[in-house]
């Protein structure tokens, strides 16, 4: 055989090889097609109290992160419980010939796409707010409020405060829903003393991938309720809450003051959260490279001495703010004023640094709000936000905080970097939450946001994996707080000691995979196309 014979061959057997790649794609794209108009005409069919949208559905494929985009088949708005289940029932009948998916979503404050689908029904759970909220303050051991899963915290607290009572545990901003919050973990400053919000539910209503509707309990399917707390949406559907209560204060004293030292700021942080009723609430922040007066985070407060106060400059230096709260009643202001007097006195924090306000309780809850207002009306709300969250261990934060803190991280003039300790003692380790091993570990959230004219979001991006690989190098052992990875060989180092029991729990409650796709931690069980 010549060799252009050969070489003339061997481009026919190409071509042929090329040509049956292009039909076998062509067939999948046409099953797939076909699949999906046949998925489409039988949703139509379904018996719904709501409705299911196939038209207007961009608004699903969108989140607060706002860097995915993921169009779905079509969006359901559910007015009763029994919607999602005979929604989800359907999808498991078709079984593995199916490529549908089912994403709960709450206000889409996800920040990678996890409340997203492109195949599939995307569940908009603030639809079943119409199921009144339940505040049930006598008769039994302690109160409690009945939510929906789709009902806003914020909307908790309103009618909460109209019998005196408020939930123990909260996050930092109020307009999430309860479902969203508790398949994460909730965490605010209150955190340390009562947990996170997770360890204060009573019972859940969970429709599973299934299309099953069970309630949950300690005591009643009890692997499914600890599964679902904290469990990223992969086991069930959070349709109803029953949320721990306890009397709500009228007034918050709130302080903030500033660490030139990381060591003294963590070691201060420590005690009081180890303390019993120094404060009610306990944050912090850093401040890196904000040169001149710190008008921009002191806000409303006032300074406690401001002659001393006017004085300071930061010079661009590394700040450590402890941010502290006390919550009271206007009868006992005084001793409270007093308390809070004594508490402040054993901190090691700059003297001409302290700053307070007294506002609502309610005012103090939904302080964020205030900020994003300000940010909408800038139109720098709706931007992409290459967050990074974190749980640090306390015995590795000090090194993580002086290889990031003005190294890595060098300015912190877009978007706020918290930080602050917790006790590992009241979380629930039969939930999915996962959390670093010490009794004491930190919450670091770096909230950037790429704002035009100012840091690009690959720019962020690049430095949040700088500071992942420096974690990692000093083995810092973190835990991702909202975890995002891409392989299962992560995940599988994510979850640790409780990777098994969560892939039994998948395979137990949605054994399709088809709940919560945007989290890519499995994968849709589908049927091989010959």
């Amino acid at each position: 055989m010549s060799y252009l014979h050969a070489r003339l061959l061997r481009k026919r057997n190409m071509l042929i090889v090329r040509s049956f790649i292009i039909l076998l794609l062509s067939c999948i794209a046409f099953k797939l097609a076909c699949c999906f108009s046949s998925s489409i005409s039988s949703l139509k069919a379904l018996p719904l109290v709501g409705h299911l949208e196939f038209e207007d559905v961009h608004h699903a494929s969108k989140d607060f992160g706002n860097r995915y985009q993921l169009l779905p088949l079509a969006v359901l708005h559910p007015k009763s419980v029994s919607d999602i289940a005979s929604a989800i029932r359907h999808i498991w009948t078709m079984g593995p010939h199916s490529q549908l998916t089912v994403a709960a979503r709450g206000r889409g404050h996800s920040l990678e796409g996890q409340a997203q689908t492109r195949h599939g029904i995307v569940i908009h759970m603030e639809s079943l707010q119409a199921q009144k909220l339940q505040v049930h303050s006598a008769g039994g051991p302690a109160p409690y409020v009945d939510a929906s899963g789709g009902e806003l915290w914020i909307n908790i607290l309103h009618e909460t405060l109209k019998y005196g009572l408020a939930p123990k545990s909260w996050t930092d901003y109020l307009h999430l829903t309860v479902g969203g919050t508790l398949s994460n973990a909730g965490i605010s400053g209150q955190a340390f003393r009562h947990g996170p919000q997770i360890s204060n539910v009573h019972q859940l209503e969970i429709v599973t991938g299934k299309g099953e509707i069970l309630n949950c309990s300690e005591r009643q399917n009890s692997d499914l309720f600890h599964g679902v707390l904290g469990g990223l949406g992969q086991f069930g559907i959070i349709t109803r809450a029953r949320i721990a209560l306890e009397p709500a204060p009228t007034m918050v004293k709130w302080m903030r003051v500033l660490y030139l030292d990381f060591s003294a700021f963590a070691r201060d942080q420590e005690r009081l959260i180890a303390a019993d009723n120094k404060f009610d609430y306990i944050e912090g922040f850093v401040i890196i490279n904000r040169t001149g007066l710190l008008n921009s985070w002191r806000l409303t407060f006032t300074p406690e001495d401001p002659s001393e106060a006017s004085q300071f400059k930061s010079d661009g230096r590394t700040l450590y703010c402890l941010e502290v709260a006390k919550y009271f009643k206007l009868d006992n202001k005084d001793i409270i004023n007093q308390e809070v007097k004594e508490s402040l006195s054993e901190l090691s924090y700059i003297s001409s640094t302290l700053f307070s306000s007294e506002v609502t309780y309610e005012e103090f809850l939904d302080r964020v709000h205030v900020s994003e207002i300000k940010l909408r009306s800038k139109g720098q709300w709706e931007v992409p936000h290459p967050w990074l969250n974190l749980l640090v261990p306390r015995s590795t934060m000090n090194e993580f905080a002086k290889g990031v803190f003005g190294n890595i991280l060098t300015d912190t003039s877009n978007g706020p970097v918290i930080v602050y300790p917790v006790n590992k003692s009241k979380w629930d380790n039969r939930t999915s939450a996962v959390t670093p091993e010490e009794e004491v570990f930190y919450l670091v959230a770096i909230l950037t946001s790429a704002v035009p004219g100012k840091e690009r979001v690959e720019e962020i991006l690049k430095r949040n994996q700088r500071i992942l690989e420096f974690s990692e190098e000093a083995g810092v052992g973190l835990k991702q707080y909202l975890p995002h990875y891409t392989t299962r060989q992560e995940w599988r180092s994510h979850f640790g000691g409780k990777w098994e029991e969560f892939v039994r729990r998948k395979s137990r409650y949605d054994p399709l995979g088809m709940l919560a796709p945007g989290q890519r931690i499995f994968d849709k069980a589908v049927a091989s196309y010959s």
